[in-house]
């Protein structure tokens, strides 16, 4: 007899937490690519069956993110887009509750273009920063070296001017 109240109280809580999102989501304003990722946080509520069966719907055109705006641009510098590399991993670690993506730059990119389980973007896929070989490149068009430190901390290196990477004009942001 212990075990039903159990189930049905975990039963009721579940009907409740799914009523909420289908509530939120329902209600929510249109928001951005950032903004869903951080609405999609709470879980993912299922379709009705009803809604299933119908013709799929068209997700809502949706604003690219604008973290990379500045990157690479003639505003700023090396040192501002270190930092700016160093937020969207922040912001991609915050999203996905998660820590940095690993692997390869091109694999790195590709989860912060979209390629991630959120399927965010956090960087246009686009952007003028990314190459043919989709790794992001410092202005100098090199793809950027990183190295991970932890699973949220990542080492981010510009070959700087020369464009050969481990020379004295690199350029190194290690959070």
């Amino acid at each position: 007899m212990t075990g039903r109240p159990r189930i049905r109280t975990r039963l009721l809580a579940a009907a409740i937490a799914a009523g909420a999102v289908l509530l939120l989501l329902a209600l929510r304003p249109r928001i951005g690519t950032l903004g869903r990722a951080y609405a999609a946080l709470g879980g993912r509520a299922p379709k009705p069956a009803a809604a299933a069966a119908a013709a799929p719907e068209r997700p809502p055109r949706e604003e690219p993110s604008r973290l990379a705006d500045g990157l690479n641009s003639g505003a700023g510098d090396i040192h501002s887009d270190l930092r700016q590399i160093d937020a969207i991993f922040a912001a991609y670690r915050s999203a996905l509750r998660s820590g940095n993506p690993v692997g390869e730059n091109s694999e790195i990119t590709a989860a912060l273009t979209g390629r991630n389980r959120l399927s965010c973007a956090f960087i246009p896929p686009g952007h003028p920063a990314i190459n043919a070989k989709g790794e992001l490149c410092d202005r100098w068009g090199t793809p950027f070296f990183f190295h991970q430190l932890s699973g949220e901390r990542m080492e981010i290196r510009s070959a700087g001017p020369d464009r050969r990477l481990w020379t004295r004009d690199d350029e190194v942001l290690t959070p």
